[in-house]
Formats: structure tokens, C-alpha cells, sequence
């Protein structure tokens, strides 16, 4: 069974289930105002690996990743530019997930939207309101994190030792807060901006009421698995937390965090920094597997860079990997070698060691290669174990694809003229394949195309 470093219990352990046989998973969404960054990818690439080996395993995953479409950086958004925010929430949403399946992510289960949970926030907030573990002031209602025993459980701090202002994403109405590290969890409207009826204003959910009744409502008390970024791990998370013991219900059991992406000198991609590459031009310049292959090869927890060496390496990487596949293409069916999946799943059972796992998938394929070679075999189950772990990976190869009788007549052309040692003429026929956009690969067997 997979075991992973859990946040709170700052150590690895099995991911326990709830229900045999099914694991419910809850993923921070994007807010949705602006087009999706590297570190927005790292997120969804790394808990897509998760989502997919767990079902290679055989289990049913619920991954339930929502939408933050009302949040102060959309309402900002909104006024500059004159526009509706429902429109930007909307083109933002669509530019999201357009980025997620250029990238081969799977859409998640459920994808719940904030504002279509707001009635269920404010009865949230009422209960809170009612027990005392709330407050209202003249600009909205917080919670009071005094009456939380263990706030600050997934940061190892304790109340006093925690950051004044650090709990909301600005210091929000801090001149009201009786605690400085009280949160916001209503914020009274102020002219223009959109807004929903409460007992004690109009105004808007706080950021972090949002996913606490989304999961709670979705996957239900004592759901398997809370993942998001590092970044999130407070305030929001464990604002989430704070929520639901406030309310006496039984959270996540496990807590999982990526790492950063980082730029050049080692510091934290943000948008405040002005270092934030666009995902999509990633993908534009870039075929977009190339960035699933980086991270497989960075394991989850730690800060990754996305630079130009480590972009070309696994574009090269990804070339092999063609190769091979166009190479064993017609290799017979057989079962996947039992050894390797055994150390493949021991790999990836260690808190997600994808590194490790990428480094016997590479080993399997050259020992492939090799067995063809030497006419071994064992090459059969070696090739059928690659695509196992690939399938796992959500690694989808291309082995070439349908070459057009015009390419395949060039290509033909080719391997007369190395048969006859014409290579000056052979040479000529590789350029024409190559300015044609296809990769020419020669070997004892004779030529292969890919585009």
C-alpha cells in the first residue's frame, strides 16, 4: 500500500482508507484569474501521477478538486478592466482546464464551484456564530483560532508562535480581529463588488471557508487524503482544519504537500515576485509530456527549477522513449515481467518516489533494447512491464504514428542508398525527412519515421 509523508504527523505512514478499495482524495483548485503558472502545473501533474498509480493498483479514486470563482484577486481583476467577473471566472476556468488536457490531466471526479456553495458556507458560519467559535465586527465575521486546542498542528507551531496578519492572504480587517490570527470567514460587500445575502451582512465567503464545506459535503467526515501546494499548508489548510474542529467533525486523515517551483536562484515562482512563467507557453514551445517527465524525475517534496537544461533533457529523454516504442512496436503480447512491476510498485509505495521509479523505467527500456539486439527472450515481458509503468505514469509514447507513402518512399530511398554506399545521396534524403519535421532514425533494420 502507498505510504506518504503526512504533514501533520511529520513523518511517512500508510495512506489508511476509509472504505476498502476506495481512496477520497481532496485537491486545492485554482482560483480562476489568470492563466495557469508552472507551479499550478507541478500541483495537478503530481497528484494526477498519485490519482493514476493508485488506480493502476486497482483502486477507485474520488478526486474531488474545486473552483475558486469569488476571491478579492478576481473582484481586483474585475474593476481594472471594466469587465464582469463572472466573465473572467468563466474565460479563466475554460483557459484552465484547456491547459490541464494539453497536459494528459485527468478531470478530477467533482469539480465544485465556491459560489455555488455559498448557502452552506453561511449556514457554516451561523453554527460557528452560535457556539462562540465566531465572531461578527463591523466588516465581516472571523473565527476566533483561540478556541482551536491545536491551531497551527500542520506548520508545528503553536498559536503564539505564529505570524500576526499570517492568516488570511492579506491582513484583512486586522484592526478588528480580537487575535491576530483570526481569519475572516464572511467579508461585508462594499459598493459594486458581488455579493450574497447572511443573517449579518451581505458580503462573500472568506478564501478559506470555501473547501472545508466542499469536502465535508463531498467526500464526507474523515476523507482519506487532503493534497495542495506547499504554499497552502497555512494559512488555508490549516484554516480549513481549524473549521472543522470548530465544528466537531472529523477532517482529513492524511495531509500531502508538494513542493515549490523554483527560479534560477532557488526562490519560491510568484506572482508577487514577477517570476511566474506561463504555463502555456510552456506548452507552446515545448511538447507539453515534456513537463510530466521533468517532475517524475523530482520527487514531489522538493523544490524543482524549470529552466532550460532540465526542459532539454527531458525532451531528449521523451525522444528515447519514442524511439522505443516505435522500435518494439510490433513486439508479441506477453505478461509484464513480475520483477520489474514488484520493484517498480516498492518505488512508488515509498512516499511516491518517482525518481526512483523513472529510473527503473529507463533501466527496463534499455534492457529492452538490449534483448532485441542479443534476440533475448525475456523482451517481451520487459516491453509489456514499460507500458505498465508508463499507463501509471499517465507517460503516453509515441511510436510514430502513420508515415504518408510519400515519407515511406523517401525513407525507402534511403536505405537503398546506404545499401549501395551512396551516403552523400542518403545524406540528402535525411535533410529532406528532417526540413519535412520528422525524426529519422537508421539502424540494421532500416529506417524509422517520426514525427
Amino acid at each position: 500500500m502507498l505510504h506518504l509523508y503526512d504533514t501533520a504527523t511529520r513523518g511517512v505512514r500508510e495512506l489508511a482508507l476509509r472504505e476498502p478499495g476506495t481512496v477520497s482524495v481532496y485537491l486545492c483548485g485554482p482560483t480562476v484569474y489568470g492563466p495557469p503558472h508552472l507551479g499550478h502545473g507541478r500541483a495537478t501533474l503530481v497528484y494526477d501521477v498519485m490519482r493514476r498509480y493508485l488506480e493502476w493498483c486497482g483502486l477507485h479514486v474520488r478526486l474531488v478538486s474545486n473552483i475558486t470563482d469569488i476571491d478579492d484577486k478576481i473582484i481586483d481583476r474585475a474593476a481594472r478592466e471594466g469587465r464582469p467577473w463572472e466573465e473572467i471566472t468563466h474565460k479563466c476556468e475554460a483557459v484552465w482546464f484547456q491547459a490541464m488536457g494539453k497536459l494528459n490531466v485527468q478531470r478530477p471526479t467533482d469539480v465544485p464551484h465556491a459560489t455555488d456553495y455559498v448557502e452552506q458556507m453561511v449556514a457554516m458560519i451561523a453554527e460557528l456564530i452560535r457556539t462562540d467559535r465566531a465572531y461578527i465586527t463591523v466588516d465581516g465575521v472571523y473565527l476566533s483560532v483561540d478556541s482551536v486546542d491545536d491551531y497551527g498542528l500542520l506548520v508545528n507551531q503553536h498559536l503564539n508562535d505564529l505570524l500576526e496578519g499570517g492568516s488570511d492572504r492579506e491582513v484583512f480587517g486586522a484592526e478588528h480581529k480580537r487575535h491576530p490570527a483570526d481569519f475572516a470567514l464572511w467579508k461585508l460587500s462594499k459598493p459594486g463588488e458581488p455579493s450574497w445575502s447572511a443573517p449579518w451582512g451581505d458580503g462573500r465567503p472568506g478564501w478559506h471557508s470555501e473547501c472545508v464545506v466542499m469536502s465535508l459535503d463531498i467526500l464526507g467526515e474523515g476523507f482519506d487524503l487532503h493534497c495542495g501546494g506547499m504554499d497552502l499548508k497555512f494559512p488555508h489548510h490549516e484554516n480549513e482544519r481549524a473549521q472543522a474542529v470548530a465544528l466537531g467533525k472529523r477532517f482529513a486523515n492524511h495531509w500531502m504537500h508538494n513542493g515549490f517551483v523554483v527560479d534560477a536562484e532557488g526562490e519560491k515562482m510568484s506572482k508577487s515576485l514577477g517570476n511566474v512563467a506561463n504555463l502555456l507557453d510552456l506548452m507552446e514551445h515545448y511538447d507539453p509530456r515534456a513537463y510530466r517527465m521533468l517532475l517524475l524525475q523530482s520527487h514531489y517534496r522538493g523544490p524543482v527549477s524549470v529552466g532550460q537544461d532540465n526542459i532539454d533533457a527531458s525532451v531528449k529523454s521523451l525522444a528515447g522513449l519514442d524511439s522505443y516504442a516505435a522500435r518494439t512496436s510490433g513486439v508479441a503480447a506477453a505478461a509484464p515481467d513480475a520483477d520489474v512491476l514488484a520493484r517498480f510498485r516498492e518505488r512508488m509505495d515509498d512516499d511516491l518516489d518517482t525518481p526512483a521509479a523513472t529510473a527503473l523505467l529507463f533501466d527496463t527500456v534499455r534492457r529492452a533494447n538490449a534483448g532485441l539486439d542479443a534476440g533475448s527472450g525475456e523482451v517481451p515481458g520487459l516491453v509489456a512491464a514499460v507500458h505498465e509503468i508508463c499507463t501509471a505514469f499517465g507517460l503516453v509514447l509515441n511510436a510514430g504514428g502513420e508515415v504518408p507513402a510519400d515519407m515511406a518512399a523517401k525513407a525507402a530511398a534511403l536505405d537503398a542508398a546506404r545499401a549501395a554506399k551512396d551516403f552523400a545521396a542518403a545524406d540528402v534524403l535525411r535533410a529532406e525527412l528532417q526540413d519535412a519535421g520528422w525524426t529519422v532514425e537508421t539502424s540494421k533494420s532500416g529506417t524509422t519515421l517520426r514525427r
